[in-house]
């Protein structure tokens, strides 16, 4: 292999993107510069798919919107200021949405390695939308004298007889890419594909729509034996997507490329997404609580989200996107939104069948023990904000049985705890909850006789507490739901006064 030299990168390249319908495999294929090809594979499990005109363009859509956004865990490898598309055209709301995704959600990844992205993630935009007219961008890839570049020949939407450019979308004046206009409809059957990771959030999700009677299928990305196990105790039907990244790009890593936290909701979403159209289902749903939207704040630089993906602008502006390029009946959203971190904790709280089963560990999540110990390492920053935000819903011998361990009497995870809390840190690189949420629970704890010696409690209530507005320090406020979503009406109109409860 040519040594990688992320300094010499002069372009980063969306080669082709290709689907057979008869294995289910897809490959989406990159390149930096004339380098060679980078070959990722997404396996839908349920092969052959047999695949309508309308089904197959929206595929092809879907394929497409997953090649592009997928491409992050590449494009960012050398981050070159050229992005080239190869084998299809896009239009400026597409290129508008890759942007917010490419740039937010690599947030973290810029930070910790010193890197401006702002004003660098150019996406070609060589497709007029229909509100803009004439081009949506302001040139040609190399070697380009075409607005729309012929697919590649095994493009599911050419096989089916159809254009297979990307329709562009309606724009709204002041809005890079708007949130209305739909596409055509699939006709799709009512039926979920719910993502699962193993944690409390996704397992709320899970019984909130067996409560309300939807049908559903519990779906992961991966290998992980855990994940599988937590979804087999659901009971529910299983979808176990493969994903294979392509194995340069750890030689890449080991040669100096730029690494770091990507957007892996972002990408989950569109293999999801993709996955929806070819097995007939009307919805995608995620678990993502309005929590996820709030960043860390870092001195010097500002808000820094290491879960932007998870948050409501990912979520609005892709599933609004979805709507308008692959199928209007298609329905992406977060059916937690509304609720804090801990109105999913006290929910989640309600009931002990997956005690033994879950973990939010990010450190431990893929082994699997006999014992709750072995799904918890107890020291990292998803184990302390579970432990903390389960704490005021859960007796307190039933936590600790499932942690293995009592997390708050242990005086080595103070400075865990502080940054959680934000008191002298920042809010942790994490999917954890926000600040306030933190606080509100200690100060609940420190009011309870079964808590209030407890090492870490002790020492908030000494120490941190005199500091703090007690006006702000009630859970109560933090249950109540909010407006801000994109669950469909009539399945909310069910839940809410379950998740009010």
């Amino acid at each position: 292999m040519t040594p990688f030299d992320r300094d010499a990168v002069r372009s980063f390249r969306f080669v082709r993107c290709e689907f057979d319908a008869g294995s289910g495999v897809a490959r989406l294929v990159y390149a930096f510069d004339d380098g060679p090809e980078l070959v990722e594979t997404i396996t839908v499990p349920g092969a052959p798919f047999e695949l309508d005109a309308s089904r197959a363009h929206a595929a092809e859509q879907a394929l497409r919107l997953l090649h592009l956004i997928a491409g992050v865990s590449y494009y960012k490898a050398a981050v070159p200021a050229e992005i080239r598309i190869d084998s299809y055209a896009i239009d400026a709301d597409t290129a508008a949405l890759l942007e917010e995704v490419y740039l937010n959600g690599l947030g973290e990844f810029a930070y910790r390695n010193g890197l401006d992205l702002h004003g660098r993630i150019r996406f070609p935009a060589l497709k007029p939308s229909p509100s803009r007219g004439g081009l949506g961008g302001d040139g040609f890839p190399p070697g380009s004298g075409e607005t729309h570049p012929h697919p590649g020949p095994s493009g599911l939407a050419q096989r089916a007889g159809r254009s297979s450019g990307l329709r562009g979308g309606a724009a709204q004046a002041g809005h890079p890419h708007p949130l209305e206009g739909e596409g055509e409809s699939l006709g799709l059957r009512q039926h979920a594909l719910v993502a699962i990771g193993g944690g409390k959030d996704s397992l709320v999700s899970i019984e909130a729509l067996r409560r309300a009677g939807v049908d559903q299928t519990v779906t992961w990305i991966g290998g992980s034996q855990l994940i599988r196990a937590c979804a087999e105790r659901t009971g529910l039907p299983t979808l176990n997507i493969g994903r294979q990244l392509a194995p340069e790009l750890f030689e890449y890593n080991r040669q100096g490329a730029w690494n770091g936290h990507i957007p892996v909701t972002a990408i989950n979403s569109a293999i999801m997404a993709f996955a929806a159209v070819l097995l007939d289902a009307d919805q995608v749903v995620f678990s993502n609580e309005r929590s996820a939207s709030y960043g860390s704040q870092i001195e010097g630089t500002g808000e820094v989200n290491h879960q932007w993906s998870k948050g409501w602008t990912f979520e609005r502006d892709f599933g609004a996107y979805l709507q308008r390029e692959v199928a209007a009946d298609l329905h992406y959203y977060s059916l937690l939104r509304p609720l804090s971190e801990l109105a999913v904790a006290r929910q989640f709280a309600k009931s002990d069948r997956y005690d033994a089963h879950f973990s939010s560990c990010n450190r431990n999540f893929h082994l699997l023990g006999e014992r709750p110990v072995g799904r918890w390492c107890g020291v990292c920053p998803k184990c302390h904000f579970v432990f903390l935000a389960l704490a005021p819903f859960m007796p307190k011998p039933r936590l600790v049985a499932i942690f293995g361990r009592n997390l708050l009497d242990d005086p080595e995870q103070v400075p865990g705890y502080d940054a959680l809390l934000e008191y002298q840190d920042h809010k942790p690189f994490e999917c954890v909850g926000e600040g306030r949420e933190s606080r509100a629970a200690m100060a609940a704890l420190a009011a309870r006789p079964e808590w209030r010696e407890d090492a870490v409690v002790k020492r908030f209530a000494r120490e941190i507490l005199p500091q703090l507005d007690a006006a702000e320090l009630d859970i109560a406020p933090l249950l109540v739901l909010d407006d801000e979503h994109r669950v469909p009406p009539a399945l909310w109109e069910q839940l809410r006064a379950h998740f009010s409860a």
